[in-house]
């Protein structure tokens, strides 16, 4: 990982860093909801921020580029430290022990309701008549892929839980729009480190106020050894490179594939159903995906 600065970053590159993260975040929900087998959902979150840390933390003094952020750069890292680490990681791990993982992964990562509208107030971003469109249809795929239908709305558990996967992705698409808005100027690489031990210290005190009895089982400790090695860290980089340079219409619309990657897998390790919904869903999510692209 070399920490590409968005400003030599070309587009190409952005999608290739997009696709990275699609894949280890698509595959992370399931991993997550087999862990809390043997695991509180907090701890959890709280491990894998702290372990991502450390390990970015040893890397980068590895390689001798171990330092403290800029002034320029301190907005961007508390942002994305409160709300892509902190906030979306307290709202998912407690949803996903009241909602399927693959409903985890659609409704947390549906965050074209949100990043759109604030990336034209916000930034100023001129979308086009078809990225509306594909985000549109991206919406509609996650509609189909998430079932309301199916869903016992009356059951306020699996109530509170969308709302905080709603919420949740609120909290990533704040965190986007400030790092575009105030663009730090060391990579992101180097501020992996504070923005996880950020994104820690909001997790640490809620663990042990809500779950004073909680903690990681030893049959859960490779999926968090896993999510904090390699797809917390590396698709975290990866899908905020990639974030500040594309656009919001279609950095929203492309991250749906992470919840049909999310649902497939979800689907063949957890035996969660599939069917006509999830392959609708999934296709109305490839058809955004390459409209967005194309507009």
């Amino acid at each position: 990982m070399s920490g590409a600065r968005p400003e030599t970053m070309g587009m190409g590159a952005a999608f290739r860093l997009l696709l990275i993260a699609i894949v280890l975040f698509g595959g992370a929900w399931p991993v997550t909801k087999a862990a809390l087998a043997d695991a509180t959902p907090l701890w959890f979150g709280t491990s894998r921020a702290g372990f991502a840390a450390l390990i970015a933390a040893v890397l980068l003094a590895v390689l001798g580029r171990l330092r403290l952020p800029r002034r320029e750069d301190r907005n961007a890292v508390i942002f994305l430290g409160l709300f892509q680490l902190g906030g979306f990681f307290v709202l998912t791990h407690l949803a996903v022990a009241l909602v399927p993982a693959g409903r985890t992964a659609v409704l947390s990562n549906v965050v074209a309701y949100w990043l759109i509208p604030l990336s034209v107030f916000f930034l100023g971003e001129r979308v086009s008549r078809l990225r509306w469109i594909a985000a549109g249809i991206s919406l509609g795929g996650a509609l189909v892929l998430i079932g309301p239908w199916a869903v016992d709305w009356t059951d306020r558990q699996v109530l509170a839980g969308h709302l905080m996967l709603m919420a949740a992705g609120l909290s990533w698409s704040i965190a986007i729009i400030a790092s575009r808005k105030w663009p730090p100027k060391s990579s992101m690489l180097e501020l992996l480190p504070w923005c996880f031990a950020i994104g820690t210290c909001v997790l640490l005190p809620l663990a042990l106020l809500l779950e004073p009895n909680g903690g990681i089982g030893r049959s859960s400790w490779p999926h968090m050894l896993f999510i904090g090695l390699i797809a917390a860290p590396i698709g975290t980089w990866c899908v905020i490179e990639a974030s500040r340079k594309l656009p919001g219409a279609v950095a929203s619309v492309w991250f749906l594939l992470v919840p049909f990657i999310g649902v497939v897998v979800g689907a063949l390790w957890l035996n969660e159903p599939i069917g006509w919904d999830v392959i609708l869903g999934g296709a109305l999510i490839v058809v955004s995906v390459v409209l967005a692209a194309r507009g």
